[in-house]
């Protein structure tokens, strides 16, 4: 398959996931809890069923490293090439009842983000991104390209994590920087809004893992932003235990 065709293959999946879990918010939603104390709902196992059966059938060569398959113990061995899939992000905003939640599909290769989606099943939004190529954003009124900013005159507005929202480290990583506004919310709603050029900083102090952010960094990226480490580097994959470190999504430097 080209990168385009695996392109449309994420937007397909990623849609039919945010269907799911919108079928699931409409029903009623039950919260449980994994090994590690995170939450669970039916909606996360029905998208990614949806997800990594459709990525399997269509490129069966590829490994598949899905959220709550990792957490059941089913690890495949990634190679120079595979899918990172987080089918639902933001569990937490989901259960509580707010629409900051997300599905992330991305393609590794080399370790780099190659291509990548994410769905926003509450507001109807799906964004895609090929670095090198461009990124979009698909809604009621069709695909259009999108853009990061350059940091507007009046400065920044940054995206934090609500969950982190009040964490020193954020407060002092802003404090000599010429911040506008901060807007907290959850999940990789704060890529994608770096992505379109809404917003222009999206630092993150704390625990995310490499399914959370390999198909908004591929969006990211393809709309001219940028993922990196505290030290500058790009933010890469196929990490042991898939862990990722501290980063800073940035819109146009």
């Amino acid at each position: 398959m080209t990168d385009q065709e695996c392109l449309e293959l994420v937007a397909r999946l990623a849609l039919a996931a945010a269907d799911a879990i919108m079928a699931v918010r409409e029903s009623g939603i039950t919260v449980t809890r994994k090994l590690d104390r995170t939450p669970v709902t039916e909606a996360d196992h029905a998208a990614e069923a949806r997800i990594v059966t459709g990525l399997r059938a269509a490129t069966p060569a590829i490994p598949v490293i899905a959220e709550e398959e990792v957490a059941a113990g089913r690890i495949e061995r990634p190679g120079e090439r595979f899918w990172l899939v987080d089918p639902l992000d933001g569990t937490r905003e989901f259960a509580a009842g707010r629409d900051e939640f997300a599905v992330c599909i991305g393609l590794i290769e080399r370790g780099r983000p190659v291509l990548g989606g994410v769905a926003l099943p509450a507001t109807g939004e799906l964004f895609l991104g090929i670095p090198g190529q461009g990124a979009w954003k698909q809604d009621s009124a069709g695909r259009r390209p999108i853009a990061a900013r350059a940091v507007p005159p009046e400065g920044l507005t940054v995206f934090a994590s609500r969950q982190f929202a009040d964490d020193p480290r954020l407060t002092d990583y802003l404090a000599e920087r010429p911040v506008a506004r901060i807007v907290n919310a959850g999940s990789a709603v704060k890529f994608c809004r770096v992505a379109e050029g809404m917003a222009d900083l999206y630092p993150r102090f704390g625990r995310t893992m490499e399914w959370d952010t390999a198909g908004p960094q591929a969006v990211v990226e393809a709309a001219g932003g940028s993922v990196r480490t505290a030290d500058g580097a790009p933010l890469g994959y196929g990490k042991p235990g898939f862990a990722n470190p501290d980063f800073v999504c940035r819109g146009v430097a």
